[in-house]
């Protein structure tokens, strides 16, 4: 098939990881934006949420990073920890054969734990504004081999207030660079940015229909505020949704919601930005598993979820900001699946929702409530599903990890030991290539090293009586 991966420069270890991430063919935003970045040109954007943006910059800042520099060649902002999160672990997937490393720094983890990450050697940075620059200022974060910047959601920073800090950590970035700029909508704070801040820059829009994808049927419910838990419950025994997200406007409301479904023993969990850190990436892991079917959540901590499975979004209340609508809706019908949107208006809420109609540019069609017979009728097969345990989901690295086996060795930097000594020891291991060696970690008293293709049991027996520089080492295979 043409339009395929291999028609651009990429090395085998990138096109090996692509494959393994069921990356077959680039849409639209990789095809116009892959060639652009494998060219050094800057570029600015426009593409809604859901259209493989990540990977359109990833995949050549992993293809043109220089493995042996230690200092960040790349820095990623974004508004969320959710994406920092996100982005970062695209970065590893797609980099993992050519042993790319990055960081994600945001605030709410403990600064000291980043610090030292930051000391081993550091492909990308990813982060948010805040953290970022505390980082900066702070000495432990060196800008002065990156190359590559990338602006990701800057519609969503400026909404958020960190605009200011995003044009404070500019003035430390080295002005002979490579800046991209990714944004759904383009307000003139973020023109500004770009003008100010770029080179030249090429303009990409990902058109779609309107604003929001052709693979999203949305449809309105007019619901009174106070039937709202009521038409709810109804609304998802008549779809009996797979996967789904509820939104909701405030902290308070997504724990009220939340309540309800749980009292009536739904599968179902909550999040949203007054939780802990720790907390919000253990439920978006379980929800991107499929541990449980319903996740109701506020604007701000959906951001950065990408699943390609979630086949139903419910606006439980309509949102303030028209952007917001698209966002939201944007994280079903993705990877060219179909999704749905439901979005309930009270009565007093019609102007809002013309708001929206025109910002995305058609009428949303209104759906009937639910009558008690169609409830009554579905009702069966609605808790059939919600007693069959959800079908758990691969995560995208899955295919990749399941080949790579992660070793421990009871020595680090303080006996003097370096990547090189590693390499150099496990390449010569019969069977053994350099190509066969992941990411490897050295900490002060010990060292992780990822090894690659199924090779991980080679490597942990011959390593039992091989020495490292002269020094024997204690080495097991390491927790996940």
């Amino acid at each position: 098939m043409s339009n395929r991966f291999q028609q651009y420069p990429l090395s085998n270890e990138i096109l090996d990881a692509l494959n393994g991430l069921g990356y077959k063919e680039p849409t639209e935003v990789q095809s116009k934006v892959l060639p652009l970045v494998l060219n050094n040109k800057d570029v600015i954007v426009k593409s809604q949420t859901g259209s493989g943006k990540t990977a359109s910059y990833a995949i050549p800042i992993c293809e043109q990073v220089d493995w042996l520099e230690n200092k960040p060649q790349a820095l990623v902002l974004t508004p969320t920890r959710e994406l920092a999160v996100q982005v970062k672990e695209d970065f590893t997937n797609i980099g993992r054969f050519k042993r790319i490393k990055a960081a994600a720094l945001y605030g709410k983890q403990p600064f000291r734990y980043q610090q030292t990450e930051l000391k081993q050697k550091t492909h990308i940075a990813v982060g948010t504004p805040g953290r970022v620059l505390d980082h900066i200022e702070k000495g432990t974060l060196n800008l002065e081999k990156v190359r590559y910047l990338v602006i990701d959601e800057a519609d969503e920073m400026l909404n958020m207030g960190f605009i200011e800090q995003v044009e404070a950590i500019l003035a430390y970035v080295p002005k002979e660079r490579i800046t991209m700029l990714f944004s759904a909508t383009l307000p003139d704070a973020v023109k500004n940015l770009a003008v100010q801040y770029m080179q030249q820059p090429t303009d990409v829009e990902i058109q779609a229909t309107g604003l929001t994808t052709a693979t999203i049927e949305h449809a309105v419910m007019e619901v009174p505020e106070q039937a709202k838990v009521k038409m709810l419950q109804d609304v998802l025994v008549v779809q009996n949704p797979d996967s789904c997200i509820i939104f909701c406007r405030t902290k308070d409301r997504v724990d009220e919601v939340h309540d309800a479904l749980y009292d009536l023993e739904f599968s179902v969990d909550k999040i949203h930005g007054g939780m802990e850190q720790s907390t919000r990436l253990m439920v978006m892991n379980d929800f991107k598993r499929g541990d449980f079917r319903y996740l109701v959540a506020t604007d701000v901590a959906a951001r950065g979820i990408d699943i390609d499975n979630i086949t139903h979004v419910i606006n439980y209340d309509l949102p303030l900001e028209k952007e917001a609508y698209v966002h939201r809706t944007g994280r079903t019908g993705r990877a060219g699946l179909n999704g749905k949107a439901i979005t309930f208006v009270t009565p007093n809420e019609h102007e809002f929702l013309a708001g929206i109609e025109d910002y995305i540019g058609f009428k949303i069609p209104t759906m009937p409530l639910p009558t008690s017979e169609e409830v009554f009728d579905q009702q069966i097969s609605f808790e059939k599903k919600m007693n069959a345990l959800p079908k758990l989901k691969k995560a995208k690295g899955e295919k990749i990890d399941a080949q790579i086996m992660k070793l421990y060795f009871n020595g680090g930097k303080k006996k003097k030991l370096r990547a090189v000594d590693f390499v150099g020891t496990i390449a010569k291991i019969p069977g053994m290539t350099v190509a066969d060696i992941g990411i490897i970690t050295i900490l002060d008293v010990n060292t992780f090293v990822e090894i690659l293709n199924n090779k991980g049991p080679i490597v942990l027996k011959a390593m039992k009586n091989t020495k490292i520089k002269g020094k024997l080492l204690k080495v097991y295979e390491a927790n996940k």
